[in-house]
C-alpha cells in the first residue's frame, strides 16, 4: 500500500496537493477490507466500492446540508440548472483532452464551469430584475447547448466518455476524483459552519438581514457557489441527470417530521445517508445504475415520511410542517 501511494503522489502537481486525501483514502480502504473480512460482505472486497461508499457518505451530508437552505428559499430547481452546466463542464474537459490532448481532468473543468454558471444565475437576476427561475432556465439551456455542441464537434467521440457523468457509475470513481470530492466536502461543510447564522438570516428574512448590515448579495452568491460544488461532487455516482434529486428529496421528507430548521437539517442528512447506502448496495447486487436506484430509494423514504407525517397530524402532533412553514429557532 505504501509503494502504491508513493507512486500516486509522484504522478503530478495535483496529486501532490491531494496527498493528505490520498492517505485518507488508503486508510479508509484498509478499514473497509477489515470490515469486509469480518462481515463477509463481498462488495467490500473491491477498492472502487470503498471509494464509492466514501463519496456516497459525503454526498449524503453535502446535498441535504445545502438543499435545506435551497428548499426554504424556493430554489429547489437550481440543482437542475447547475447539473446541466456541469454537463457542459465535463464536455469542455473531454473536448480539450480529445482535440488538444491537454490532459485536463473533466471533473475540475466541471467545477469551474458550474461555479461560473452559479454566479451567472445571480448576476442575471440582479442585472435584469428577472425572477430566479428565468435566469436558471437561461443558464440551464445554455449549459446543455454548449455540452451538446462540443460533443457534436468531435463527431460524437465524446459520447462514450461522457456517459459515466450523465448517469453515474460506481466503478469509475477514481482515487483522484474521490480526493477532489473530499476537498469539496471540506470546503462546503466548513463554509456552512462559519456562515450558518448569516445564511439562516438571509434564508428566512432577506430584508431584515440587509437592514442588520448583512450583505445579502454576497451570501446569495456563496449559497449558489456551494450548490455548484455539491452538484459536481455528487455527479460521479448520481450522474448529472439525477443529482438535483439529492438536494431536494431528503429535505422534503425531513420537512414532514421536523419541528425546526435545525431538526429538519439533521433528519434530512440521516434520510440521505440511508438512501445512499441502501442505493449503493442494491445497485451493486442488482447490477443497476447507482444514481437511479439511490433516487428511487430516496423517493420511497419520502413517501414513508409523508405517511408518518399524516399519522402524526391525525394524532394531534403539529410536528409535520410543510416545507415553507418550518420556523428557525436559531436566528
Amino acid at each position: 500500500m505504501a509503494v502504491e501511494l508513493f507512486a500516486v503522489l509522484q504522478a503530478g502537481p495535483l496529486d501532490a496537493v491531494l496527498a493528505p486525501f490520498y492517505w485518507f483514502l488508503a486508510l479508509w480502504s484498509d478499514l473497509l477490507f477489515v470490515v469486509g473480512d469480518a462481515t463477509g460482505l463481498s462488495f467490500l472486497d473491491y477498492q472502487f466500492m470503498h471509494r464509492a461508499i466514501l463519496v456516497g457518505l459525503c454526498i449524503g451530508v453535502m446535498a441535504p446540508l445545502i438543499g435545506t437552505f435551497l428548499v426554504h428559499r424556493q430554489l429547489a430547481l437550481i440543482g437542475d440548472a447547475l447539473a446541466h452546466t456541469a454537463f457542459a463542464g465535463v464536455a469542455v474537459g473531454l473536448f480539450l483532452n480529445g482535440v488538444f490532448s491537454l490532459g485536463v481532468s473533466p471533473y475540475l473543468t466541471a467545477v469551474v464551469v458550474a461555479v461560473i454558471a452559479a454566479l451567472l444565475i445571480e448576476l442575471i437576476s440582479e442585472a435584469t430584475d428577472a425572477y430566479n427561475d428565468v435566469s436558471m432556465a437561461i443558464v440551464l439551456s445554455t449549459g446543455f447547448a454548449l455540452g451538446t455542441v462540443l460533443i457534436s464537434l468531435n463527431a460524437g467521440g465524446l459520447a462514450v466518455g461522457i456517459n459515466q457523468y450523465l448517469f453515474g457509475n460506481l466503478s469509475t470513481v477514481s482515487a483522484e476524483n474521490a480526493a477532489i470530492l473530499l476537498v469539496l466536502f471540506a470546503v462546503i461543510v466548513g463554509t456552512v459552519a462559519l456562515t450558518r447564522n448569516q445564511l439562516l438570516y438571509v434564508t428566512f428574512d432577506e430584508t431584515a438581514a440587509a437592514v442588520s448590515g448583512i450583505s445579502v448579495t454576497w451570501y446569495n452568491r456563496v449559497m449558489v457557489m456551494l450548490t455548484a460544488l455539491v452538484v459536481v461532487g455528487a455527479m460521479q455516482i448520481m450522474g448529472v441527470i439525477l443529482v438535483a434529486a439529492m438536494l431536494v428529496v431528503p429535505v422534503a421528507g425531513a420537512a414532514q417530521v421536523s419541528r425546526s430548521f435545525s431538526e429538519s437539517l439533521l433528519v434530512s442528512v440521516v434520510l440521505a445517508e440511508l438512501a445512499v447506502l441502501l442505493g449503493i448496495g442494491a445497485s451493486y447486487y442488482g447490477e443497476a445504475t447507482a444514481g437511479g436506484v439511490i433516487v428511487l430509494v430516496a423517493v420511497g423514504i419520502y413517501v414513508v415520511a409523508v405517511a408518518i407525517g399524516k399519522v402524526q397530524a391525525r394524532a394531534g402532533d403539529d410536528a409535520t410542517p410543510e416545507l415553507g412553514s418550518i420556523e428557525s429557532s436559531d436566528l
